[in-house]
C-alpha cells in the first residue's frame, strides 16, 4: 500500500511558442491561467501519521510558483521551451525535497482542455 499527498496551486504567466502548423498566433505574447497539482510521498517512516507537515509542502510550492506567477516563462531561468512538458519537468525539478519524494506532477491549462502529468 502507497500513501501520497497532493496540493493544487494557481499561476498566470504569458510566453511565446513557435510552432510549425500554427506559427503566427502562438509566437506572439499570449497567456494562460495554470492550474498544477504536486503529489508527495514519505521520504521516510511517516512521522506523527504525516507524509509532511502541509505548511512545509505549501512554503515549496509558493517558491515554486513564484518564479512562474506572471512572468513571462521565456525567460524563466531553467524553464527551456515553455511547454506544458517542460513546465512539468521544473515544477517537478523545483518541488525536491529530502523531507518528501514527489511521486508526480501535473500542469493544465483547463480554459483549452490541456494537461500533462509527469510522474516517477
Amino acid at each position: 500500500m502507497s500513501i501520497e499527498l497532493s496540493q493544487r496551486f494557481f499561476f498566470d504567466a504569458a510566453h511565446t511558442l513557435e510552432r510549425a502548423h500554427d506559427s503566427a498566433p502562438s509566437r506572439r505574447v499570449h497567456g494562460h491561467t495554470y492550474h498544477a497539482t504536486v503529489a508527495v510521498g514519505p521520504a521516510g517512516p511517516l512521522d506523527a501519521g504525516m507524509v509532511v507537515d502541509l505548511a512545509l509542502l505549501r512554503a515549496a510550492i509558493a517558491s515554486v510558483r513564484e518564479r512562474l506567477d506572471h512572468h513571462l516563462l521565456d525567460e524563466v531561468p531553467g524553464l527551456g521551451r515553455p511547454t506544458l512538458e517542460n513546465l512539468c519537468r521544473f515544477v517537478f525539478d523545483h518541488m525536491a525535497d529530502p523531507r518528501w519524494t514527489v511521486q508526480w506532477v501535473q500542469v493544465e491549462r483547463p480554459a483549452s482542455g490541456d494537461a500533462c502529468r509527469l510522474g516517477r
